[in-house]
């Protein structure tokens, strides 16, 4: 399966407005048909470069299988696809978290995973 989103590319530098010194919205995403016999998805976003540990920014889960897309900049569970549900990301709090790498930390890679 291929995540994607329409506001940035693979490899590209993700935009400012998703970023928490910007407006730390979460971004668009779309996804294909899952295989057969899925029964739900999971999304989680992650940075492997942070120090000392993998950094979560975002955890989706229970996503019915017919979802193909997370909207950008939504503000609870109730505009995620239906019984959709937000996990803790290591800020400690509900939802999406925009990347906010160390200035000295140089260049991060942030994993879209579902």
């Amino acid at each position: 399966m291929e995540i994607r989103s329409p506001a940035f590319f693979l490899g590209a530098t993700i935009p400012f407005k998703y970023t928490c010194d910007g407006d730390n919205i979460s971004p668009p995403l779309q996804w294909e048909a899952p295989p057969n016999g899925t029964k739900s998805f999971a999304l989680i976003v992650d940075d492997i470069d942070a120090p000392n540990q993998v950094f979560t920014h975002w955890v989706v889960y229970n996503m019915p299988p017919e979802a193909r897309e997370i909207p950008e900049e939504f503000r609870d569970d109730s505009e995620l696809p239906l019984m959709s549900k937000q996990g803790k990301n290591s800020f400690g709090q509900l939802g999406y978290g925009g990347p906010c790498p160390p200035p000295k930390d140089g260049a991060h890679r942030y994993f879209f995973k579902i």
